[in-house]
């Protein structure tokens, strides 16, 4: 499809990559349900890795298939689909050209949690090339003391996936020893999170919605002195979108843990209304049955559609 005026904009924004790279991003805001939009809603399943089978899968058995979850998000109309190795090359032919894929670089297990969050790189750059995706993911944890090496291997892995014509994905999850259990999604962490993103070179930054508490200090102060408003959850996502060098960067928002579909929908809403670019939703999706998914789904999407 052509390029709306909106797709333009945003593309204008990254004016620093090449044309494959540009085109990726393209291919994950012209597909789907929000084509052209420059809205994104994307499935990823990752929660096998990261908690285990029976914790993500049993609520819904149909997804212990990899390719339940790649139908879905191509039958619900998603922009893109993200998950790690073993499950992207479960469906990478199957879907080839008719799903944009993200492969996740790095995940962590439950099984043992050590002092310093951290995820193991499980995939590459050229894995990625070789099964067709439109970009690569990444987790970081800042707060955690292993947060630099994080940092330093993620710019390696931008600077070898925009030389590949790829797009980056960065989830950002503050955790660790430098932030409280409360902290790691009080307002003034979230939008530093995303600040570090934008800086470190991701195109897309994943944050979790923020709560209206402040954890730092001096952060607090500069909140107070200058009345940054964050009473609503609209407002909070305003003000990290803003952090993320002042809207010029595709912040989206995940779902989280499960809920129900009145809170899904309440929370998307003001994410929505507070310009965030969409939603990256995985249990609260592909835990219902089906039907209740792709109703899920459509809901979310109309919301960003008619937000404009």
């Amino acid at each position: 499809m052509a390029l709306t005026d909106r797709v333009r904009q945003i593309l204008s924004w990254y004016g620093s990559d090449n044309p494959g790279t540009r085109a990726n991003l393209v291919r994950l805001l012209n597909h789907g349900t929000l084509a052209g939009t420059g809205r994104l809603v994307i499935l990823p399943v990752d929660q096998g890795f990261e908690h285990g089978p029976a914790r993500s899968f049993a609520p819904n058995p149909a997804g212990y298939d990899p390719e339940y979850h790649a139908q879905l998000a191509v039958d619900a109309g998603c922009n893109a689909y993200a998950a790690p190795l073993g499950f992207i090359e479960s469906v990478a032919d199957k879907f080839a050209g008719e799903l944009p894929l993200i492969l996740k670089l790095n995940n962590s297990d439950s099984i043992s949690k050590g002092h310093a969050p951290e995820s193991a790189i499980t995939g590459s750059v050229d894995d990625a090339v070789r099964l067709g995706c439109a970009a690569v993911g990444y987790t970081i944890y800042p707060g955690s003391s292993a947060r630099n090496d994080q940092y330093y291997d993620f710019r390696a892995i931008t600077a070898e996936a925009k030389s590949r014509g790829l797009a980056t994905v960065l989830w950002a999850y503050p955790r660790g020893e430098g932030v409280s259990k409360e902290g790691e999604t009080a307002i003034d962490i979230v939008a530093y999170a995303a600040q570090i993103s934008a800086q470190l070179g991701a195109h897309i930054i994943k944050v979790k919605p923020p709560k209206n508490f402040l954890e730092q200090g001096d952060a607090k102060k500069v909140y107070e002195k200058y009345e940054i408003p964050t009473a609503t959850l609209t407002e909070r996502i305003r003000h990290v979108v803003q952090a993320a060098f002042n809207g010029k960067r595709i912040v989206i928002f995940s779902g989280g843990e499960a809920k129900d579909t009145a809170a899904v929908l309440a929370e998307v809403k003001e994410i929505a209304a507070g310009g965030g670019f969409g939603s990256i939703m995985g249990r609260n999706a592909f835990q219902r049955p089906r039907p209740e998914a792709l109703k899920l789904l459509a809901d979310v999407m109309a919301v960003f559609k008619n937000a404009g």
